[in-house]
């Protein structure tokens, strides 16, 4: 399920490429994250949510500046203004974080997304939209795992190491959605063939 090193190395170099050649703001941003990484826009959601400090999911400008700039983004001030502008389309001063993200994913082909839905349903036991340890039970296998194997680690420990590949924004132990969307956009953007991605998808989660 996790993203192959091969597949990291063509993303980083495909988005460093993408980020020299950017046409608007909002496309550099995406392309220096992904230049990070499949996990890359993660890391950006987790650096604003960090300086989320009464918990309402909205970024204001002067947050929004100072979450760029301490991930590293390079845009100027006047891309900055831009960005802000174009993202906060009810003109309220601040962005709705999650809105933020999704905006910041790559596009995906309708198959793509089909598929990555297919997978949160299989995940999602319960049905209730966030995916927990117990929802992974018998739907993945840690018998394989070297830590459960010399018994470093139990089950549920491993389990909980799995959902931090797609566990975004609280480091909760619990993936909405949105998180599992945001960790394969990312995987997405490093696969041009639609074949590959299918075939990843389906032996990865034993889709139908």
């Amino acid at each position: 399920m996790a993203h192959t090193s091969r597949g990291e190395k063509a993303l980083i170099e495909k988005a460093k490429k993408a980020a020299v050649s950017a046409k608007t703001p909002l496309d550099k941003l995406r392309a220096q994250c992904l230049a990070r990484g499949a996990n890359g826009i993660k890391g950006l959601g987790r650096a604003f949510r960090i300086m989320d400090d009464d918990g309402n999911r909205k970024i204001e400008y002067r947050e929004f500046v100072k979450g760029l700039r301490d991930y590293g983004v390079d845009l100027d001030k006047h891309e900055q203004q831009e960005l802000f502008q174009e993202l906060d389309t009810d003109g309220s001063g601040t962005l709705d974080f999650d809105e933020f993200l999704i905006a910041l994913r790559p596009a995906m082909s309708k198959n793509r997304v089909n598929l990555i839905n297919q997978a949160f349903r299989k995940l999602d036991k319960s049905g209730d939209g966030v995916v927990t340890v117990e929802d992974l039970h018998g739907v993945y296998s840690v018998a394989k795992h070297p830590k459960f194997l010399n018994g470093e680690k139990t089950e549920d420990e491993c389990l909980y190491d799995f959902l931090k590949n797609f566990d975004t924004i609280e480091q909760d132990g619990k993936i909405t959605k949105d998180e599992f969307n945001n960790y394969y956009a990312g995987v997405s953007a490093s696969i041009d063939s639609d074949a590959y991605f299918d075939l990843m998808m389906k032996n990865a989660w034993k889709l139908g």
